[in-house]
């Protein structure tokens, strides 16, 4: 099973929503994710039809979320770009989506599959996924650089003394 970019970018959209905080333009939301605008502008508007957000209209229009990420359940994320969560054609008693189903001996045994990771990503909230509002605000930390080594110095007066392990110090 492997979400769609979609997916994946409605998930970053709606987490910098809650980091911005109030009305955010889908051009702004582009900038700050470093998504394309007219994808941001896919995504807002998939997720207005679903309730995730709500959209505002008006000279300080845009989008805001229509609760709070910890109340939003990446399940219905999923659902409301991807569509249903099902693993196989047949899974929740459906049929005609499968040439062999009234002969197939698991026909109906991937439900319980399905209900499981339905369950497992109904129990992970956006709030659990996104990045905590000050840390999205800060810059992003620097890399450490790796320590110094010692400069290391010869004197003409003392030859150089190899490594115990060196080939040439045997």
């Amino acid at each position: 099973m492997r979400l769609s970019k979609l997916t994946d970018y409605a998930v970053v959209v709606l987490s910098r929503l809650e980091a911005e905080g109030g009305v955010q333009t889908a051009p702004g939301l582009a900038a700050a994710t470093g998504i394309a605008e007219p994808t941001v502008a896919k995504v807002l508007k998939t997720l207005g039809h679903s309730g995730l957000v709500e959209g505002l209209r008006g000279a300080r229009g845009g989008y805001r979320l229509a609760r709070p990420l910890s109340a939003m359940p990446l399940s219905e994320v999923i659902v409301a770009i991807d569509g249903p969560i099902a693993l196989t054609a047949c899974v929740d008693g459906a049929s005609g989506g499968c040439e062999a189903e009234a002969v197939c001996p698991v026909r109906g045994r991937w439900d319980p599959v399905n209900e499981a990771i339905r369950a497992a990503l109904s129990s992970i909230t956006l709030a659990d996924l996104a990045v905590p509002r000050a840390a999205c605000s800060a810059a992003p930390p620097a890399r450490p650089r790796p320590p110094a080594e010692p400069a290391r110095s010869y004197s003409p007066a003392q030859p150089a003394r190899l490594p115990a392990h060196s080939p040439a110090a045997e």
